[in-house]
């Protein structure tokens, strides 16, 4: 573990840090952690970048990992990293006024991220001067929740960088076992939506007027799609009228709000 024998200043190593962050301060449990990855989370990591394992196995292991959360004394730039994703590189910008020196990283759509590292090696590779402070995955996720921060990034640097969704963030903080969203569809590698993901979206929908038939996808920008086929006719107003009421009851759904990391309309007449 480094620490004040790494050059860092004694005083900072028992710095208090404020508000909801206070949880993420190292305890005793952690004095003889010698700051390698575990060795099963290193290897559900590498088999999630590789395409041959999943996230949720990730996720499932990180419940019962500490991770590094990373603490700066000074951040006075904004840096951007890059992750390899399903959707190909992707670049994550370090939030230059995250509180008390604890960063946050900025993901593609816009919501803030806590990174988390598996090792003292992977924290280096990112950054050299940040200082590590070893916290169980759940403390880590709470403090993340507290923030109002969506994410988790494990090892944003690599070697292997694996993005938590919302969902899975909310799961671990609670201490529960995080239900995705899309499941596997065969031995092909493909997926689909989740059955009770499913028929939530359908009867959040159906009760709306000119909605025909709605269904739940796999989506293209967001996790899930959620396609809509409308009576035929409708002029700019009244499809802004329906899209509104569907939005709100989705929103009103817990299957939903607890399950999906994010959602988009697509509107079609009905035949």
């Amino acid at each position: 573990m480094t620490g004040p024998a790494d050059g860092a200043p004694a005083g900072d190593a028992g710095r208090a840090l404020p508000g909801h962050l206070r949880s993420i301060q190292p305890t005793s449990q952690f004095a003889g952690d010698d700051g390698s990855a575990d060795p099963e989370l290193a290897e559900l990591l590498a088999a999630h970048a590789a395409g041959t394992g999943s996230l949720e196995a990730v996720v499932r292991r990180l419940a019962a990992t500490r991770v590094l959360v990373p603490v700066l004394a000074e951040l006075a730039v904004a840096d951007v990293v890059e992750h390899e994703g399903a959707a190909g590189t992707q670049e994550l910008h370090v939030d230059k006024e995250a509180a008390a020196g604890v960063v946050a990283i900025e993901a593609p759509d816009g919501r803030r991220a806590l990174p988390v590292f598996s090792s003292v090696d992977a924290m280096r590779a990112w950054r050299a001067d940040a200082r590590p402070v070893p916290v169980e995955a759940a403390r880590a996720a709470l403090s993340a929740v507290s923030e109002d921060w969506s994410l988790l990034v494990v090892d944003p640097a690599g070697p292997a960088t694996a993005l938590v969704p919302r969902p899975a963030v909310w799961a671990l903080a609670q201490g529960q076992e995080w239900r995705p969203a899309l499941v596997p569809a065969g031995d092909d590698g493909g997926v689909t939506v989740d059955p009770e993901v499913a028929s939530a979206v359908a009867d959040a929908a159906a009760p709306v007027q000119h909605v025909v038939r709605a269904h739940a996808e796999q989506g293209r920008r967001a996790e899930i799609a959620v396609v809509l086929a409308l009576d035929p006719g409708l002029d700019r107003a009244g499809l802004d009228r329906v899209l509104a009421q569907v939005n709100a009851r989705l929103g009103a759904s817990s299957v939903i709000s607890n399950r999906v990391d994010s959602l988009e309309l697509r509107v079609g007449a009905a035949r």
